[in-house]
């Protein structure tokens, strides 16, 4: 029996993986499935192809053979379903993309999952558990007055990535109402770690900065956003495919709320100890304020009492230690981010995105 990872060389399920708490699941095998789109990084799991443990497969979730393949060949009891397109600016720019793959390829894993299970023996069928992986902005935005998100917030969401992964959230719901299949959905805040795409906020200003580039933040740098370190939320995550209730949603938070300006702020203020800038002068300097993007939440907060009383799952990180860790890692891993500008400005030549 094993546990399938889709989208397992992003962000979140690189750290996911190769985090895996083997002895929490009787040491199944992993089967990491993903299509390697711009944002996913082969080189990420590369140094785990010759693990017994695990399988790699390059392709899409929206794939229902392939998938169903896969299910049926490795006697899959569980499915965290961490693919996705995530960049809310380039949602914005076009969003197709994130609606084929956060809706209507999500429906091609949903359909394949649902058929797999209804094969498999009752008792089989008790362990088995299909766990989506959401965002605290399918709720909206919040006014600095507001308490934080609890589970029962409405939907509301304002870009279109937060549309697709709210229509995506909708479409797992319904396979648990209209077919009994057990899904479970996390919602997390912002996470941030090793192994994010460069184009996110925190490696894109550490790396604007260490290059001499404006560091540029959105309006008055105002937005609040609650931040989580990716390793914490991949232990929450194991916490509720272990534990969770079938049909149930869960917040993932650490309760750490700052705003754009002053995250940036931070990050200055890290890399002026670790790496000075050649003239001695600080990064803050390379801030520069840019119009604001359309539809722009003003704050986000996510309450996590439902996961702490569920499971006891505490963030183990703090702000401060999560962020120097981060700041240290890019500044060790200036290859790995090389490669992948390289990488992705080779896919636009090809008109891949």
């Amino acid at each position: 029996m094993s546990i399938l990872v889709t989208g397992a060389a992003g962000f979140i399920g690189t750290n996911l993986v190769r985090n895996w708490p083997w002895e929490r699941f009787g040491n199944r095998r992993l089967i990491v499935l993903d299509a390697f789109t711009y944002a996913g990084v082969r080189d990420n799991l590369s140094d785990l192809e010759h693990d017994m443990r695990f399988r790699l497969v390059e392709g899409d979730i929206g794939d229902r053979q392939l998938v169903g393949e896969i299910l049926r060949e490795e006697g899959v009891r569980q499915i965290v379903n961490c693919a996705a397109q995530t960049h809310v600016d380039r949602s914005i720019d076009d969003p197709s993309p994130f609606f084929e793959t956060n809706v209507m390829a999500l429906l091609g894993l949903l359909t394949a999952a649902r058929d797999y299970w209804r094969e498999l023996p009752v008792s089989d069928r008790a362990d088995f558990r299909l766990l989506q992986i959401s965002t605290d902005e399918v709720y909206g935005s919040l006014a600095a007055e507001d308490a934080p998100f609890t589970e029962s917030h409405g939907y509301a969401p304002n870009s279109p990535y937060a549309a697709s992964k709210a229509a995506g959230d909708q479409a797992v719901r319904s396979f648990f109402h209209t077919y009994g299949l057990p899904v479970l959905t996390v919602h997390c805040g912002n996470n941030y770690g090793p192994y994010q795409f460069p184009e996110k906020l925190i490696p894109l200003m550490i790396l604007n900065a260490l290059e001499g580039r404006e560091l540029p933040v959105y309006g008055d740098g105002g937005n609040v956003r609650d931040w989580i370190y990716v390793e914490d939320h991949a232990r929450a995550i194991v916490d509720v495919l272990a534990g969770g209730v079938p049909g149930e949603h869960y917040n993932v938070g650490a309760r750490n709320e700052r705003t754009n300006l002053d995250l940036v702020n931070e990050l200055c203020r890290l890399l002026d100890e670790r790496q000075p800038r050649e003239d001695g002068r600080d990064y803050a300097e390379q801030i520069r304020f840019v119009t604001d993007r359309p539809g722009h939440d003003r704050r986000y907060a996510i309450e996590p009492a439902k996961l702490q009383a569920l499971t006891g799952w505490q963030p183990q990180v703090s702000f401060a230690q999560g962020l120097a860790a981060t700041v240290d890692w890019y500044l060790a891993h200036r290859d790995w981010c090389a490669a992948i500008t390289r990488r992705r400005y080779q896919r636009e030549r090809l008109g891949l995105g």
